[in-house]
């Protein structure tokens, strides 16, 4: 017989009608004559209950089938005599797929920490947490492709492996083949990368957006979606070193399009998730996080307020507060400030715009005022800043100033610049973590959470 998945079944209102289900054993319990088996297959983070008649099956055929042990199990699909279920199997036949010995098995228990799971990445899907947030992972991905789709976006796919580092942070993965122990060496002593693969040093991308750039400047808007990478020692709740983002780009936009873009963009994917992924919102919401359908709901119910991040500042001085990072004109706000503007004064999400050129990125557009730049921070409650983006600096004669002025290299990104000289025109664009909107969606409160396997300093077992 086919098998039927768990979630089919717990929605389906045709009862009294044979069934095969398959999955993983969450719990087994009963007495000497009837047996309940909590099955799960990942469909759902709701559980079908198998009930076994002892005496048709067998006692010591049942003593293999303990929490974490697979399953297949056919039988009758019938109204639950019990509370917390609609439907339940009466069981006729069972094979055990695989079984998992109680004393070694990790999850046999129940109250495990989210540090002791992080131990055993390869098990905790099977979990509820890790379950729910994994389904909502999928339909987020699923909505941010379905978004850009409708509005005519292309999906562009840019280098994992590149010559440039688009941040000009510097922490970046390097990527050779050259004998790390003994690599080839110029006459003054330098590696020689001229030997290397590509011929010339290359690393893993930290962002898409300047080859994304140029997607938007033929296409018009485009979207990337997919790995970068970070190597920052850092072991903070807020960094991986292999993350995913999105970044739209689109030709003729100004930083206004933008903030509209982003503002309905978000809302969209957030609103999508709580639609497709109710029970396990619902789930998180209990055992976690309280307010996460509230904070969900405040940021599609709200407006965004928008305003410069001089005003922020303003505000931020006039507030009365003491925070632990000072603030002042020319400050990179923290967490704690971006929240403040958020939680506290404006009560709905904010986005921040023209912020001093020294902390921005150098391809931003410059304002007339020679001191700031068209950026923007999209605001959210509990984590601050959730979207980074900007106009882009269009003009060729004031990109290569900024360059200069950064004593950046214009070797790896002559293409780049290349872009202002023929047929440059206004554009903007803006990155989203992704995982940092898994983090807001799903209410968990370290990074490592929401990915199945995290990349960090020293960890990169499984």
């Amino acid at each position: 017989m086919k098998r039927t998945k768990i979630a089919d079944l717990l929605t389906s209102p045709e009862l009294n009608r044979e069934v095969c289900v398959k999955g993983w054993v969450r719990t087994r319990r009963g007495n000497k004559n009837v047996a309940f088996i909590a099955l799960n297959d990942g469909s759902t983070i709701n559980n079908i209950q198998i009930v076994v008649d002892i005496e048709k099956l067998g006692e010591e055929f049942l003593k293999p089938i303990t929490t974490g042990s697979c399953i297949c199990a056919t039988g009758l699909l019938v109204e639950s005599q019990g509370q917390g279920q609609s439907a339940e199997i009466q069981a006729t036949a069972i094979d055990i797929y695989g079984t998992a010995d109680p004393v070694t098995y990790p999850l046999q228990k129940k109250g495990h920490t989210l540090e002791f799971l992080r131990e055993i990445a390869y098990l905790r899907p099977r979990t509820n947490t890790f379950g729910a947030i994994l389904r909502i992972r999928h339909h987020l991905a699923k909505a941010i492709h379905d978004y850009f789709d409708t509005q005519g976006f292309y999906y562009f796919h840019t280098p994992l492996i590149t010559g440039s580092d688009a941040e000009g942070a510097g922490s970046m993965f390097q990527v050779t083949t050259l004998d790390v122990a003994n690599p080839p060496r110029t006459p003054d002593g330098k590696v020689d990368y001229s030997q290397d693969f590509f011929g010339n040093a290359t690393n893993l991308t930290v962002s898409g957006q300047l080859e994304g750039e140029l997607g938007a400047m033929a296409l018009g808007g485009i979207y990337t979606f997919g790995p970068t990478f970070r190597a920052e020692n850092s072991n903070t709740p807020r960094h991986l070193a292999e993350f995913w983002m999105i970044e739209p780009e689109v030709a003729f936009n100004d930083i206004t399009d933008n903030m509209d873009l982003a503002e309905d963009f978000l809302k969209y994917i957030i609103k999508y998730a709580m639609e497709r992924c109710a029970d396990d919102i619902a789930f998180l919401d209990k055992m976690y996080d309280n307010e996460l359908t509230a904070r969900l709901n405040f940021v599609i119910n709200n407006d965004f307020k928008r305003l410069t991040y001089t005003e922020g500042v303003e505000i931020l001085e006039k507030s009365g507060r003491k925070f632990e990072f000072p603030v002042y004109w020319g400050a990179d706000l923290q967490s704690e400030h971006e929240r403040y503007l958020v939680e506290e004064h404006f009560k709905r999400p904010v986005i921040l715009t023209d912020y001093p050129k020294e902390i921005k990125s150098f391809y931003m557009k410059q304002n007339d005022d020679g001191k700031t730049v068209r950026g923007m921070d999209v605001l959210f409650p509990k984590i601050g800043e959730i979207i980074g983006g900007s106009e882009r600096e269009a003009d060729y004669d004031k990109l290569i100033q900024r360059v200069n002025e950064l004593k950046m290299s214009t070797e790896s990104i002559w293409w780049y610049l290349d872009t202002r000289k023929f047929g440059t025109a206004p554009h903007a664009g803006f990155g989203l973590g992704f995982e940092r909107l898994v983090l807001f969606v799903t209410g968990m409160t370290n990074i490592r959470d929401v990915i199945p396997f995290p990349r960090t300093p020293k960890n990169a077992a499984f």
